[in-house]
């Protein structure tokens, strides 16, 4: 079984992309972005039940969803102490003798992601690891601040050392069809970010429409996003199976005309592991092998590895074990 289990994730790509360097604005590309609702349901409906993997093959695929998990903290009530114990669990996602049985050590999750606050703490309990820290920006999560000062956070951010900024677009540009000021905000968080990639937080459950979600998607690739992302985890409606599919098809309509692969990370609401598995397939349908790696693939989530570990127990032992046997920290 480790052999197995090893050989089938080392099969999945792990290349280090290049960055997004955006393209003008084109409104004519974005006009005609348009959203079947219906269809894209139909389409994500038998996903789940179609695709399924076992035994060692699904082992591999959860060991792959570890590796492409941002674990995050997003609390008011965030300590030092309670980053670095998550920053412990990034290092060691799964009991070491579950990943001495898989073949999978030296397994790590794809990032942390905190507030500004936490980046300090959190770089410091990550030293030597390789993963980097995130941290969400630019008004987190109503990005209603003034202008000069959400970039100004940004800037913050990177000086502070974070490898990663998740930013949060203004949804009323979106709302009122005003792709010119989504397009410049988008441009100057793409500057002030520097050598960090950026990762664009569309908050799709407050965008009113499919169509707005895949107009919104092209207009932030446009505009330099490396990633672009469905929600802070704060709306009512976070990342969805339909949602999922218009911003993938944008990434995928995008890459065709640019020749740019842009990362795709489903946050808030994802906890379960089938639901994970499910992503992925979608992933590996729409987009291909490449997207495959948490270099362009990530999971917004942190209760989600609790329930991976639990299944990888159940797949090593043939039991299943209490949450408690699994803490995040």
């Amino acid at each position: 079984m480790q052999t197995d289990t090893r050989e089938k994730t080392a099969q999945l790509p792990q290349t280090v992309e290049p960055r997004n360097p955006g393209t003008d604005l084109d409104l004519d590309w974005v006009m005609a972005a348009q959203a079947n609702r219906s269809a894209i349901e139909r389409r994500v409906a038998t996903l789940p039940g179609r695709r399924t993997v076992k035994k060692d093959y699904q082992a591999a695929w959860l060991c792959r969803a570890i590796s492409c998990i941002d674990l995050t903290t997003l609390a008011g009530d965030d300590t030092a102490g309670r980053v670095a114990r998550l920053c412990a669990k990034a290092r060691q996602p799964v009991r070491a003798d579950l990943l001495d049985a898989l073949g999978m050590q030296g397994l790590t999750v794809g990032a942390v992601c905190v507030y500004h606050d936490m980046i300090a703490p959190a770089i410091t309990a990550l030293t030597g690891s390789g993963i980097p820290v995130a941290a969400v920006s630019t008004g987190f999560p109503a990005g209603l601040s003034p202008l000069h000062l959400r970039v100004h956070e940004i800037e913050e951010s990177v000086k502070a050392g974070a490898a990663e900024i998740d930013i949060v677009i203004s949804r009323r540009h979106v709302l009122t069809g005003n792709w010119e000021a989504l397009y410049d905000e988008m441009r100057s968080f793409r500057a002030a970010c520097g050598d960090a990639h950026v990762k664009a937080i569309l908050a799709t459950g407050e965008l009113g429409s499919l169509r707005n979600v895949a107009r919104a998607s092209l207009v932030c690739m446009m505009a330099g996003a490396d990633f672009i992302k469905t929600s802070t985890g704060k709306e009512r409606v976070n990342a969805t199976l339909p949602v999922s599919l218009v911003m993938i098809r944008a990434i995928r309509d995008y890459y065709s005309q640019t020749g740019v692969r842009v990362g795709y990370k489903p946050a808030g609401g994802i906890s379960k592991a089938k639901d994970a598995l499910a992503y992925l397939m979608l992933i590996k349908e729409e987009l291909g092998r490449d997207w495959l790696s948490p270099h362009l693939f990530r999971f917004g989530a942190s209760s989600l590895l609790g329930d991976i570990e639990r299944q990888l127990e159940h797949h090593v032992t043939g039991a299943y074990s209490a949450d408690y046997r699994h803490p995040m920290g």
